[in-house]
């Protein structure tokens, strides 16, 4: 396809991309991948160009993963923490001399680099659901350069290239490949929706036949499942919802159980603003964790997946996430290689 219509466009959820455009994505990460293998320097493509990126958010592989693939691809990046600038804000969240209306930061970037990248979810927006996505699309409202989800508080989309691009590696294809995208246990509510809803979502699209395995309580957010089951009939795969966790994941291809948190957390209309219940929630599910027992009931060659970091002990045993049916390492590697795609198309 013409790659020089991807050129300007934000990345903040697959939702607004095709079917065709994600593989073009996946094709070029693949390409970008073996050409550094074999030693080739690809410096030249964004050369003396600058990505912003705002974190809102800790980060151990985003940000490292970003910084790397900007430099591996000639260019530079900024780390900007939002409490060392005037925190940019929307409308009605300004607070004097402490921030600053995202509108007048995304212009001003505008005016300085060739993209913007942004990581917000959770306590900067006091757990409203929708409200650090909501940040993002205002910037990317008002910038004149690509505006790119470094992980909101409905989508981490740059993980789930990564799972997807890890899952073709692995397995070849994406047709009759099972995948279960499963919760589980950790002692912390404080965990977003955005890898659970991303990834089903890159699975579905992708024609794999995707189950999404949680305890009630857990739901995620209706939009995105329809979605699914949107793209599960487009490309002849298939979307189910189990409840058990040991049914859900028998002859699974890829097991996938990740933490994240239960519907009272989030505020009003989504929630009910009660840490508490879902403590509770959280709490009556302390078995679902992925061990050797479990593993034991997917097919015998399925991989284990995580986005890592892992609360290990609690959504997963050692002998799993260390053991040779683990490929979180290669997913965690896979993030800088689709990165390097999307920007190099994008800015």
């Amino acid at each position: 396809m013409r790659t020089d219509t991807f050129r300007g466009k934000d990345f903040i959820t697959l939702l607004d991309w095709t079917k065709e455009e994600i593989e073009t994505i996946l094709d070029v990460a693949l390409d970008l991948k073996r050409r550094r293998a074999m030693g080739e320097l690809h410096d030249h493509l964004l050369r003396g160009k600058t990505l912003f990126m705002i974190f809102y958010n800790q980060s151990l592989r985003t940000r490292n993963s970003f910084e790397a693939g900007m430099h591996q691809l000639g260019g530079h990046a900024h780390f900007l923490d939002p409490s060392k600038i005037y925190t940019p804000a929307l409308p009605g969240k300004e607070i004097a001399y402490t921030t600053e209306r995202v509108s007048d930061v995304a212009r001003v970037l505008s005016r300085m680099g060739e993209a913007i990248a942004i990581r917000c979810y959770g306590d900067p927006v006091d757990w409203v659901y929708g409200g650090a996505n909501e940040i993002i699309r205002n910037f990317a409202y008002w910038a004149d350069i690509p505006v790119l989800n470094m992980e909101d508080d409905k989508y981490h989309p740059f993980q789930a290239l990564a799972d997807i691009l890890t899952v073709y590696e692995k397995f070849g294809t994406f047709k009759g490949v099972r995948f279960v995208m499963s919760w589980a246990y950790s002692p912390s509510v404080h965990k977003p929706r955005a890898v659970p809803q991303s990834a089903i979502i890159a699975a579905t699209m992708m024609g794999m036949d995707v189950t999404l395995a949680h305890p009630k309580g857990m739901e995620l957010d209706d939009e995105v499942l329809a979605a699914c089951r949107k793209y599960a009939e487009q490309t002849g795969g298939s979307f189910d919802i189990s409840y058990s966790f040991e049914e859900a994941i028998k002859g699974a291809h890829v097991v996938y159980p990740k933490a994240w948190t239960a519907v009272p957390m989030f505020k009003p209309p989504v929630g009910e603003d009660s840490p508490e219940k879902a403590q509770e929630i959280f709490d009556a599910n302390k078995d679902w964790i992925m061990d050797a027992d479990r593993m034991a009931l997917a097919d015998p060659n399925a991989i284990y997946m995580h986005c890592l970091p892992a609360d290990r002990g609690f959504e997963v045993t050692d002998d799993v996430i260390d053991g040779p049916q683990s490929v979180v390492f290669d997913e965690a590697e896979n993030r800088l290689h689709v990165q390097k795609a999307v920007m190099s198309l994008v800015m």
